[in-house]
């Protein structure tokens, strides 16, 4: 591994994805939950074009719709109307608010304004409202995830609850996908445990048709669910950056956790398995056996196309870090790979060099570096064009291919269907043989034959044997 550095440069093209909108995800990923943007209204505009492009869904999204004056003299009197406009309206469950640095510039207290709000109005406000500082001019996607999920905890989940030996609470990272969501749910089941999942997209935005249309998230997370969390037997943190979360939940529960960095790959969903193991007193089941070994094979097969390549990586931290584990783990070297934002946890990706930056950086690094593929967003297409190599679209947003969100990553499925998928990449980029290719020729020219006899076909004669013994 070389030497690693946090380097920042010049941000030029849109790796990053704000605060609000890890917010805004967060938040979708609860029952009956409306996620609002004390902003402009374009700031909602744009969150909710990306949220719509990705998902291939309607978003619930409002905002408190800030002008020039009210965001000059103050913007708590959006946060009321916005508010009980919305419970005029409609019956959310949870409400989620989050600022924009449009408020944050101006050093708005939306977690003061929405106490002030609930308490003037304590008699005939009953829905919660979560309010979550997300600055857009700092962080990104994951802080903003982040934050919103550790005011989840503070806010709603109270400091007892009856006690579910066989209730595990996971904490669900910003990296992962409805089927990664659906799977743990799916792996935790076989060892017994029924799964409370924070923020839980599997339920919300996994393409279901509902039979009616609601201005709210229609699944998710319920309200009874966050607050059952603190009689589970442990809490599972999927991803680094929900760390503090985790660390929240133990502080007012005493609900252990158990911090869980990677899930791609043979040898990090070994550890796993033998974590729910420990955890629930049973041995590993059988059927966990067969999917290993198809994934080995998967490994062998793969091989051939990716050991020895180079890639280069643009994703958010925790997705970068066990993405790059696992292509490490195959033969792949990476000479550079590329974060939004700084995080701890890019001490530990497995990278020649590892840098904040952007699609700029990472377009000039796979030139210097001559890189075979891309992994990162749809954003990274134009730079995969310009460099004639093939880009692997993983992480938020990806609106240029259909089910982005229902693609399985972790787990042995999820790494047996990734390497097949990053496999073919290179094998569409083979030339197909045909007809002028069959046989070798001068200049490529195929073989012109003579007007020569063919080889005559003898008849088959049947042989004369001589009759048995004793006959």
């Amino acid at each position: 591994m070389g030497t690693k550095s946090a380097e920042r440069s010049f941000l030029s093209n849109p790796l990053k994805m704000s605060q609000p909108l890890g917010g805004a995800l967060a938040f979708l990923g609860l029952g009956g939950a409306l996620p609002v943007f004390h902003g402009s209204q374009g700031c909602t505009s744009f969150g909710l074009v990306l949220l719509g492009r990705h998902f291939k869904e309607s978003i619930p999204l409002q905002t408190t719709a800030m002008s020039e004056i009210t965001s000059t003299l103050g913007g708590g009197e959006n946060i009321s109307a916005a508010l009980l406009k919305i419970f005029e309206k409609g019956s959310p469950s949870i409400v989620g608010l989050l600022s924009t640095g449009l408020t944050e510039t101006k050093g708005e207290d939306i977690v003061g304004e929405v106490r002030q709000f609930l308490k003037l109005r304590k008699e005939t406000v009953k829905t919660p409202v979560v309010a979550v500082s997300t600055p857009d001019f700092k962080g990104g996607l994951e802080e903003g995830y982040q934050a919103a999920v550790c005011r989840i905890v503070e806010e709603l989940v109270p400091g007892t609850a009856p006690k579910k030996p066989f209730q595990l609470n996971i904490l669900a990272g910003s990296h992962l996908t409805v089927s990664d969501l659906d799977y743990l749910k799916e792996v935790t089941g076989r060892f017994g445990f029924e799964a409370v999942v924070l923020p839980d997209l599997s339920r919300s935005l996994d393409g279901f048709i509902p039979d009616r249309f609601a201005p709210m998230s229609m699944g998710g997370t319920t309200l009874e669910e966050i607050r059952s969390m603190g009689g589970a037997r442990a809490t599972l943190v999927i991803g680094k950056s929900l760390l503090p979360a985790g660390d929240l939940l133990f502080r007012k529960t005493g609900v252990p956790s158990v911090a869980i960095s990677r899930l791609m790959g043979l040898e990090a969903f070994d550890r796993f398995l033998l974590t729910l193991s420990h955890l629930s007193g049973r041995a590993i089941p059988e059927s966990f056996h067969r999917e290993r070994g198809r994934l080995e094979d998967a490994m062998l097969d793969s091989h051939f196309f990716l050991g020895g390549k180079k890639a280069v990586l643009a994703l958010e931290p925790d997705l970068l870090n066990d993405f790059a584990a696992f292509m490490k783990g195959m033969g792949v070297s990476i000479p550079l790979a590329v974060s939004p934002t700084e995080a701890p946890i890019l001490s530990e990706v497995p990278a020649d060099l590892v840098r904040v930056g952007d699609l700029g950086d990472v377009e000039e690094g796979a030139g210097s570096h001559r890189a075979d593929f891309l992994a990162t967003h749809s954003h990274g297409r134009q730079a995969s064009q310009r460099l004639g190599i093939p880009l692997f679209r993983m992480g938020f947003p990806v609106f240029d291919r259909l089910g982005a969100t229902h693609r399985l990553l972790i787990g042995y499925r999820g790494a047996k269907e990734t390497l097949f998928r990053i496999s073919n990449l290179f094998l569409a980029r083979e030339e197909s043989p045909d007809p002028e290719t069959w046989y070798p020729g001068s200049s490529g020219e195929p073989v012109v034959f003579d007007d020569r006899e063919p080889v005559p076909i003898r008849p088959v004669v049947s042989a004369q044997l001589p009759p048995p013994e004793n006959a």
